[in-house]
């Protein structure tokens, strides 16, 4: 199997990166990507829009992958590659979990590696013109849903390149969504490429296939939506790892590009006076996170000034600190703050999310955001953040939340995913 030409295609290529060894510490990491896309999840399944996702049927495999799909990205809280500049977690694990059995937890666990590895190297490939118009979690998900999806079904590695091909053959998903505070265009991108996934997954299984140089051919993926993208990037040198230990996993529950200014604000809350604070970070937090009067909950998660205003009056960011109450609460506050790009952190990124809060004549300055690799979360706050999202979303009676998190650890230690699938929405 190959392309026209007589070579092999990126995606066969790919194929056979994506079939080298896991190791017990690779699935260690993979877990606790599941604890963090868990506890989104159902978190997410109580918020507002998450009603008309759960009101489809469970009755198969594509319908569950497209709900939960939905419901890990709606919290805004879900893991996110930097380099990327994507979530892996709504698109991958749902996919992954949809066609799982009881006794399939290290499968799973192996999907979501692979998944996850095809997806971060589609996405640091495609450019930043790309991402100035694209959701890439949309576009470049659905080439991660399918090898999870394809795992879990046992294709062999040119059944793999077919699940792709025709993965992404349905890639979509435009940033216009951001434009209109109602939308929940980006919670459907999310679902659509897990969906995607599975469904092109099945049909490679039983012996289907879409165009094999979907990304490199002359009316592909790059040609058509990566004016400065390199197809040949997808292939390269990351080093002996799997690039999922280079997920960044969010601690606060706004966009990813307010996290450094959140960051930067907790240090300054205990010398805060009132007065004006300036954050300078890089272009991209502007363009998507430059809004000085949200009206919504969505809208103040992809506030820097909300979250800034938010981070210096209370020393731990809750779903309630982005409630329309603290919405009210925080107006004269948030009238204080103001956000431009600069040096050095333009120039840093994407390899770093940085920025610094100038207030009262000091300045707070943070590299990297709390959670990416350089600056990481230990376990213990990612058990607490899963925590906290199922307390408050109340999804869990109390005296289940341990029978909850055993049902998780069991996941890893034996392979039996029966408990966790019995706590999904």
């Amino acid at each position: 199997m190959s392309g026209q030409s007589g070579e092999m295609t990126i995606l066969e290529r790919l194929a056979r990166h994506l079939a080298r060894p896991v190791t017990e510490a690779d699935r260690d990491r993979a877990h606790w990507h599941l604890t963090d896309w868990a506890g989104c999840a159902l978190a997410g399944s109580r918020s507002g829009p998450a009603a008309t996702f759960l009101g489809l049927p469970d009755v198969d495999p594509s319908l569950r992958a497209f709900r939960w799909g939905a419901l890990g990205n709606i919290l805004e809280m879900d893991d996110v590659d930097k380099r990327a500049i994507l979530h892996c977690g709504p698109t991958i694990i749902p996919a992954a979990l949809a066609l799982s059995g009881p006794d399939d937890g290290h499968r799973l666990l192996d999907a979501i590696i692979r998944g996850y590895e095809a997806t971060i190297r589609l996405g640091r490939a495609t450019g930043p013109g790309h991402y100035a118009l694209w959701h890439s979690t949309a576009t470049c998900g659905p080439i991660g849903a399918a090898v999870a999806a394809g795992t879990l079904l046992g294709v062999d590695t040119p059944g793999l390149v077919r699940a792709m091909s025709l993965a992404m053959s349905q890639a979509t998903g435009f940033w216009q969504t951001r434009h209109q505070a109602d939308s929940v265009g980006k919670q459907l991108h999310a679902a659509h490429a897990a969906r995607a996934g599975v469904d092109a997954a099945r049909l490679a299984a039983e012996g289907l296939t879409g165009p094999l140089a979907i990304l490199e051919g002359e009316q592909g993926f790059f040609a058509a939506t990566c004016p400065d993208g390199d197809p040949q990037a997808i292939l390269a040198d990351h080093g002996p790892g799997w690039l999922l230990h280079q997920v960044s996993f969010k601690p606060w529950p706004a966009c990813r590009h307010a996290h450094a200014a959140i960051d930067a604000a907790r240090l300054a809350s205990d010398a805060f006076r009132f007065g004006p604070v300036e954050v300078i970070t890089y272009p991209d937090a502007v363009k998507f996170c430059d809004r000085p009067d949200p009206k919504t909950v969505i809208e103040a998660k992809f506030s820097i000034q909300h979250a800034v205003a938010a981070a210096i009056i209370v020393d731990e960011l809750r779903l309630e600190d982005f409630e329309p109450e603290a919405i009210e609460d925080l107006a004269n506050l948030r009238g204080q703050v103001s956000v431009k790009a600069g040096e050095p952190y333009t120039s840093a990124y994407p390899a770093h999310y940085g920025a610094e809060l100038r207030t009262g004549g000091q300045v707070y300055a943070v590299r990297d955001a709390w959670g990416d690799p350089e600056n990481p979360v230990s376990e213990q706050a990612l058990m607490d953040k899963a925590l906290m999202l199922i307390e408050t979303a109340g999804i869990i009676e109390p005296e289940d939340t341990i029978a909850f998190f055993d049902a998780l650890r069991a996941v890893r230690r034996s392979g039996d995913l029966s408990g966790f699938l019995e706590h999904l929405p």
